[in-house]
């Protein structure tokens, strides 16, 4: 073999994805407008990286940039040929099973979600229509158990955390693991990897086979922040929308860490729904902790939520610091309250159907510089659609730090201007000055450069 030849390796699936119709075939070798060659190519390389440390999807591409998949058709069903392929997916030439299985679960999520989901099944202009996409998704994927009684923890925090605060999230998920709970997170690294590595060691002490670490994450977040090796089940959501309502939807409760403009964005995602009139009953235990070091963080972000969405969405969280058999304890005895609400009303323990979700978090936002300086910050209008429309402040963030279509919007047109009320302008302007300050925002080896500039309007 010469230099210039590429290395190839086949791949064939374990089993479920062997069988695809030629159509899908066209589609998965198809580059640009209807087809899904980029798009698997991109996720499939974020898989192949699993347990990188980068976030800088632009940083993955130059390194890999002849890197490509194809996929090969044989009558006995498919196979994948990984051309030039990060060497750290493999030992002694066998690909890892883990890293087998993502790959296969990429694949089935593209698919699935081009032909049912984009292809006209379901009317997403409308709030059943998206809830039963979102539905269709995480039953595709195997993911629900329906005989089980409530025990899926969401954790919620940032990629980039300190080494301290890792090991926090690590020892809530050991504590929750020993309480028998499963994990959900968005799949990374940080916080979305310690709360299941901590539960892996507590499952294996309380000899849990069908252990359940769910990553869920979209195509935009998942090229810059791969999956985490602790992942055993893999959902490629198509957008931040759908992802944050599978979160919420297929959780029981949610756990925050520190984190940075994409936690923020979580926090207020969730406050926005539980702030809706039609969900003064619903019960999502919410709990705020990081170890003592964090205690600025939380203070930091409750402040803001005083300020902006005012006492009642503070009631709707709880802040421990330092504290995880507390934590834990606390989510156990809300679980109980869970399931009696779900029996209740009469709802199903695997899918909270019955939770409110207004179109305003449901239909994606586009985060491009009209978009953004359009965003009403105002008060005058009801606490949830500011929650909301503060989200989308953070999405808009989140999507000129790390994803590409956002990058290269504020490399061409200059940084998105954020414009509203004085007083949450300036709040809005300290936060997510603390974030910079703490480095939450700060992409590894690179100089931070915010993406967003604060307009104060009289």
């Amino acid at each position: 073999m010469t230099a210039t030849e590429p290395v190839i390796i086949s791949v064939e699936p374990t089993d479920g994805m062997n069988i695809l119709s030629r159509q899908e075939i066209s589609q998965l070798k198809q580059s640009g407008e209807g087809g899904l060659h980029d798009l698997f190519t991109s996720c499939s390389l974020a898989v192949l990286n699993c347990g990188s440390h980068s976030d800088d999807p632009e940083e993955q591409r130059r390194r890999f940039a002849d890197f490509d998949v194809r996929v090969i058709q044989r009558d006995r069903g498919i196979k994948l040929e990984l051309v030039n392929p990060p060497d750290d997916a493999f030992v002694d030439g066998q690909i890892i099973e883990g890293i087998r299985e993502m790959l296969f679960d990429v694949l089935r999520d593209i698919v699935f979600v081009n032909s049912r989901i984009q292809g006209g099944d379901f009317d997403l202009t409308t709030n059943a229509g998206t809830t039963d996409a979102v539905f269709s998704i995480l039953r595709h994927a195997r993911v629900m158990q329906p005989n089980r009684e409530p025990n899926v923890v969401v954790c919620w925090g940032g990629h980039s955390i300190s080494r301290l605060e890792y090991d926090y999230s690590k020892e809530i998920g050991y504590q929750l693991g020993l309480r028998g709970f499963d994990i959900c997170t968005g799949c990374g690294p940080g916080a979305m990897k310690g709360p299941m590595k901590g539960a892996s060691v507590a499952h294996r002490k309380q000899r849990i086979d069908e252990s359940r670490f769910v990553g869920i994450s979209e195509p935009g977040i998942i090229a810059a922040e791969s999956p985490n090796p602790i992942v055993n089940k893999l959902i490629i959501m198509p957008d931040i929308e759908k992802r944050l309502e599978a979160f919420v939807r297929f959780g029981h409760g949610i756990i925050v860490f520190p984190g940075g403009a994409g936690t923020a964005e979580e926090i207020l995602y969730l406050l926005g729904i539980l702030l809706h009139p039609e969900n003064l009953d619903t019960r999502i235990p919410l709990i705020f902790t990081g170890p003592e070091r964090s205690r600025d963080y939380f203070a930091r972000i409750d402040e803001f939520i005083g300020l902006t969405l005012g006492a009642e969405a503070q009631s709707l969280y709880s802040i421990i610091v330092d504290d995880p058999v507390e934590v834990a304890r606390q989510m156990k005895d809300a679980m109980v309250v869970v399931r009696e609400h779900r029996k209740r009303v009469k709802d199903a323990y695997f899918y909270n159907w019955s939770l409110h979700i207004d179109s305003d978090l449901q239909h994606p936002f586009e985060p491009n510089h009209e978009n953004m300086a359009a965003l009403n910050i105002n008060r005058g209008q009801p606490t949830h659609q500011l929650a909301s429309n503060l989200r989308r402040v953070f999405s808009g963030i989140v999507a000129g730090n790390v994803k590409p279509n956002g990058i290269e919007l504020v490399r061409k047109h200059g940084k998105f201007h954020i414009h509203g009320d004085p007083v949450i302008m300036e709040s809005l302007d300290h936060l997510l000055a603390s974030f910079v300050e703490q480095q939450r925002m700060k992409l590894p080896g690179t100089r931070y450069e915010p993406c967003f500039e604060v307009v104060r309007t009289a």
